[in-house]
Formats: structure tokens, sequence, C-alpha cells
């Protein structure tokens, strides 16, 4: 099988990296046929800070994934996450000047181009312009407008940008490891077509994706995007908490966090003990299982808290019907749906990716959603040809090829 044939999904994370491989079988359908992970070292709150040891966590699982799937990897869809991320909704207005005004694909291209003319800072880049709707004579919940007629077509779009230096950085890591980059991906965006249903895009949902650095949010209603936001803090901030309060090694706190954390008091039934590894070889200390929930418990309320004040105040909490979704390896402490049902007042779920087939029991867990959302994205741009430069940069062939995956993958 040719390399051109893979598609693989490259999620850069602050505490791991993690590469997914997905290709087509005989029957057309695609499957995950690989799956590497390794700790990260060259990463802080989403943001490369090591070049070096990145390319050498990069390699590492590379190199597991390539075992795996028996195939050798060329080029990857990377995703980016960080603070620096920033998502902002725009409109644009054209008037129809094809024939019979007859809305065209030319036209569709205009009123993108008129929607993403804002004025953006030198050093941030536009990484999507994904559409939400389109009016055609103030009539307004249009999909795809090709082949209708009006005079005037207006566009809503959802613009994410983030800081150049940092998109550059990611594809240097990537280049320096030897791969070339087929694209980058905003990350939620990425977890959102992996962990999300057609049902709750449409009744307006919230992805938080808990990483190790980083907590991403998505708002979604009517099948499009409306809110971006990268927070940066995440799982670790509830490790370090764990490894002061307990006077424990950072692993050690990992460890304990992942098999007897919890973050919902009213789900520990009975007080188990829990031994805590002391330093300098002293004997370990018993905890109850209570107090250890008593200590990560309000971390993760306040990571959560974060995430609502910053949707209440842009007033998209009352339209979320279809609830919250939490993804990434911090979603798998016990407890997380629970406690965020109780501070959302909304329904709350655990996202696992969609089942591409292949290898489901090695990839099926929250902190795939991402790698495996890469995967998809880069099936669905599969079709476009890219136009590699010297200098590193993603160029699109036209923005219409771009806008067929949007409207391919959420109307």
């Amino acid at each position: 099988m040719a390399m051109d044939d893979l598609i693989v999904g490259l999620d850069i994370g602050t505490t791991k990296v993690c590469v997914i491989i997905g290709q087509y079988n005989e029957n057309g359908q695609l499957e995950i046929t690989g799956v590497g992970t390794t700790p990260s070292r060259g990463l802080r709150r989403g943001v490369v800070i090591n070049i070096e040891t990145t390319v050498r966590s990069i390699l590492n699982a590379v190199e597991s994934a390539e075992m795996m799937s028996g195939h050798e990897i060329g080029a990857v869809y990377a995703g980016i996450a960080g603070g620096h991320i920033e998502g902002i909704n725009s409109r644009g207005v054209v008037a129809v000047t094809g024939k019979g005004r007859e809305i065209t694909r030319e036209d569709v291209d205009r009123v993108i181009d008129a929607a993403k003319a804002v004025a953006i800072p030198m050093d941030r880049e536009v990484l999507h312009v994904i559409p939400q709707e389109f009016v055609v004579d103030e009539q307004g919940g249009i999909k795809n407008p090709i082949g209708m007629i009006g005079v005037r077509l207006e566009a809503e779009v959802h613009i994410i940008t983030g800081a150049v230096t940092s998109a550059q950085n990611i594809v240097k890591c990537i280049n320096r490891a030897g791969f070339k980059v087929s694209d980058i991906v905003l990350e939620p965006l990425a977890s959102s077509k992996a962990a999300l249903t057609q049902d709750e895009r449409e009744l307006g949902v919230l992805l938080i994706d808990i990483g190790g650095g980083t907590t991403d949010i998505l708002v979604q209603l009517e099948g499009a995007p409306y809110h971006t936001e990268v927070l940066s803090v995440g799982g670790e901030q509830v490790t370090n908490d764990l490894s002061i309060m307990l006077k424990t090694p950072l692993d050690a706190a990992e460890k304990i966090k992942k098999e007897s954390g919890c973050c919902y008091l009213p789900m520990i039934e009975e007080d188990e003990e829990v031994p805590v590894p002391s330093v300098g070889g002293r004997p370990p200390k018993p905890i109850l299982r209570r107090d250890l929930a008593g200590i990560i418990q309000p971390r993760m309320a306040e990571i959560l808290g974060m995430v609502k004040e910053k949707i209440e105040r842009r007033g998209y909490l009352k339209l979320l019907g279809g609830g919250v979704v939490l993804t990434g390896g911090g979603s798998l402490l016990t407890g997380t749906a629970e406690l965020s049902a109780d501070i959302f007042g909304l329904p709350a779920r655990i996202g696992y990716p969609i089942k591409l087939g292949g290898l489901v029991e090695e990839y099926y867990d929250p902190k795939f959603a991402t790698g495996v959302g890469l995967v998809m994205h880069g099936a669905s741009m599969k079709d476009i040809e890219y136009v590699d430069t010297s200098s590193s940069e993603r160029t699109f062939s036209s923005v219409w090829d771009r806008m067929k995956t949007w409207f391919k993958e959420f109307f």
C-alpha cells in the first residue's frame, strides 16, 4: 500500500502524543489499523516549548503505530490547541451576478471572502472558515444556496484563528520528524467529528475536551460551530493538587488520580483507603477515598465552572438542547459526567469516538477522540489537492475545496 493511501491523525498534546492510522478496506470503508501513543514532554499548555523533545515523542508514537498497522507513514493531519486560539463569528453580503440570478459556486466564494474580510493581527493566521448558514433575499437557514435564485446573498461564518508561531512550531516539529503536514485542524473540531451525533449537533451541544494542559470548548448549533475557545487549564492541575496536598511525586499522584480518583462525592459509597507513596523511601500513608475526592472535586468544578462562565456570557447555555459531551483523557476521571450535569444543569455524557472498524478496542477511548477525528477530517479532504511551499505554509487550491468538506461534514 502506498503512503498516500494512509490517512494519519497526529494529536500532539501536553501529556501525550497520539498517532492514529486509517485506511480504506476492500469494501471502501474507513478502518483504523494503527494506534500509537507516547508521553509528551515538549509542550506546555498545548504550545510547543521544546522542539527536540517533541520530535522524539512524535517519532516514538509514529513507530508504535506503524508497527501495529504494518505500513510506513508519509504525511499527517495535525491537531492544534492552546490558549492562543480564538473563534469569531462574521457576516458577509454580496449581490448575485450569475445568469438569471442563479447562485453559483463563484457567488459562494465571493460571499465567504466578504465574510472573512475582518481585521486580523499580523501575528495570527486563519485556521478555519466554516459556514454557519446562508441568507438569500432575507430568507435564512439555508445550508447550501447553490442553484437557488436570488438577488442578495449573505453568509454567516465562524472564523478560527491561532498564533502564527504556534502553528509554525507544530509544522516544524513534524517536518523535523520526517513527515509532511497535509493540514492543521483545531482539536475540538476534530473531536466533534468523532464524538458527537448528528442529533446533538442540530439540537445544540457543548463539547468539552479535557486534556492534560488545555480544556477545549466547542459550541455547535444547528449543525455548525458558533463558539470555539481553548482554556490553558486541564487534568495536569488536578495531578499537581494531589501531589502537593498528599506530598507525593507527580507520577504517583497521576496513578492515584486514574485508579482511585473521583470528582463527585455522592458517588463514593464506602470509606475505602488508598495507599499514597511517600518520598525518600518512607512507607506509604493511607488516605480515605472520600478525602481524595475532596481534593479533586473543587479543581474539576473550577475548570467546568470556567467553561460555563464563558458560554453563559455569550448566551449559548440556554440553547444547548443536546446537552454536554466530554472527551479527552480528563473526562475519564470517575464522576466527570455527573459533576458536569450538576454544574451546567444539562444532560452530560462521556464522548467516545465513533467505531470506524479495524482495531476498535485500541482506540475506543475518549482520549483518542481527537486522533480519530483527525483521520475522519483527512478522509473528507482526500480529494482536495494541496500546494506545498518551502516555508511549510498550507495553501488550498481554492476556498471552495475546503468549503465542500464543511458542507459534507456539517450539512
